[in-house]
C-alpha cells in the first residue's frame, strides 16, 4: 500500500526525506529483545528503544526534521511551540544545533525533569497554566511578539514525518515483526509510525496503548469523530493530549486497534523494564509492554496470530520520585 499523499498527512517519500535530513543528527536506537519478558508475554517482543534517543525520547526526530526543513529567513527568527515535556526539550536542542532560539511555553504542572531537559538545551521558557487552552493562547502571544515559526508537538506533517522514520528502522532491524504496539497521544508517534509501516508492509498491524485515564483516542475510534475529556487522570505524563486534524484520520483508518490500560499496569510494565530490560523508562515508554501483557490483549482471539511484536518504548525522562512513590502505593 503506497500511501495515499493527498488523503494522509505523510507518505513514504516524506518519510525517506526526512530520514535523510536527520540522519547526521539522530541516534539510530538500539531493538532490544528479553527472552523472559517473551515467557511472561508468550510472544516474542522486540523493544525499540527511543528512550535512547537524543533528548530521552523519541520527539527528537520530528523536531529535527522540522527544523532543519525551515529556510533560512523562516530560521532567523526561531521557533515556539507548546509543550509539558518531551517535545519541548527536542526542540529546544534542535533549535540549539541549528543555532536559533526556541521559544517554550511549558505548563506549571510539567514534570520537573522534563523542565530540566529544556534549559539543559537552551530554551527560552515561558510558564502557562496547566490547561491546553491556556498553553495555546500563550504561544500565539509569544508568536505575536517574535515572529517565530510554531511547531506544533503532534499536529504537522514535518513532525509526522520525523517521527515516521521509527518505522523506517525498526522494519530494518527487525523485518519478521507482524504488529507494532506504539502509545497514542496526540498521536503524531502512531500516524508515522502507521503510515510508515503500512508502506513497507500492508499486511502489518498496528495497535495503540493508551491509559484509561486519558481513553479519547479510544473513545474518539469508538465515536468515529474527535473526542476530547474535560480532564485526564494518568500517571502517564505523555500521554494527555488529544488527537489533531491531521493525525485524527490515521487512526481512524490504519490503527487496528487501541487497548486500554490501568496506571498500575503501567507501573508494573515499568518495573519489568527496569528489572528485565535494564532500562529506565517513563511511564509513556512503559505502556506498550502494558497492553501486550493486559489481559484484553491476550484473551482477544482478534491478536492471536500477534506473535512477533515491535513495542515502541518512546521515551526514559522519568520523574524518579513519582516513580518511587507509584512503586510504594
Amino acid at each position: 500500500m503506497e500511501v495515499n499523499k493527498q488523503k494522509y498527512a505523510a507518505d513514504l517519500s516524506s518519510f525517506k526525506e526526512a530520514q535523510a535530513r536527520i540522519n547526521p543528527f539522530i541516534h539510530k536506537t538500539p531493538v532490544m529483545t528479553s527472552e523472559s519478558l517473551n515467557a511472561i508475554s508468550g510472544r516474542k517482543l522486540f523493544f525499540k528503544c527511543e528512550c535512547f534517543q537524543k533528548g530521552g525520547a523519541f520527539k527528537f526526530r520530528g523536531a529535527c526534521n522540522a527544523i532543519f526543513s525551515l529556510d533560512d529567513h523562516q530560521a532567523a527568527k526561531g521557533v515556539v511551540t507548546h509543550s509539558s515535556g518531551n517535545h519541548a526539550a527536542a526542540l529546544a536542542l534542535a533549535a540549539k544545533l541549528r543555532g536559533i532560539p526556541a521559544h517554550i511555553v511549558i505548563p506549571k504542572n510539567a514534570p520537573q525533569c522534563k523542565v530540566q531537559n529544556v534549559m539543559r538545551y537552551g530554551g527560552n521558557i515561558i510558564w502557562s497554566e496547566a490547561a491546553v487552552q491556556s498553553r495555546e493562547e500563550v504561544a500565539k502571544k509569544v508568536l505575536q511578539e517574535t515572529g517565530a515559526v510554531l511547531i506544533h508537538p503532534y499536529n504537522d506533517r514535518r513532525i509526522i514525518s520525523g517521527q515516521g522514520t521509527i518505522s523506517l528502522e525498526l522494519l530494518e532491524q527487525a523485518p519478521e515483526i507482524d504488529t507494532i504496539v506504539v502509545p497514542i497521544s496526540g498521536g503524531g508517534l502512531i500516524s508515522g509510525v502507521a503510515l510508515a509501516a503500512k508502506s513497507i508492509n500492508p499486511a502489518i498491524r498496528i495497535l495503540a496503548a493508551e491509559p484509561k485515564g486519558a481513553n479519547d483516542a479510544a473513545q474518539s475510534k469508538a465515536a468515529g469523530k474527535i473526542i476530547t475529556l474535560p480532564e485526564t487522570n494518568t500517571i502517564a505524563d505523555g500521554l494527555r493530549a488529544f488527537l489533531g486534524e491531521l493525525t485524527w484520520p490515521v487512526v481512524r483508518d490504519l490503527v487496528d486497534d487501541i487497548i486500554t490500560v490501568d496506571d498500575s499496569e503501567i507501573i508494573e510494565a515499568m518495573r519489568l523494564c527496569y528489572e528485565i530490560l535494564k532500562v529506565a523508562v517513563e511511564p509513556s515508554g512503559a505502556i506498550g509492554l502494558a497492553a501486550v501483557l493486559s489481559d484484553s490483549f491476550r484473551n482477544n482471539p482478534a491478536w492471536k496470530d500477534c506473535n512477533q511484536i515491535g513495542i515502541v518504548v518512546s521515551g526514559g525522562n522519568v520523574d524518579l520520585e513519582v516513580l518511587w512513590n507509584s512503586l510504594r502505593k
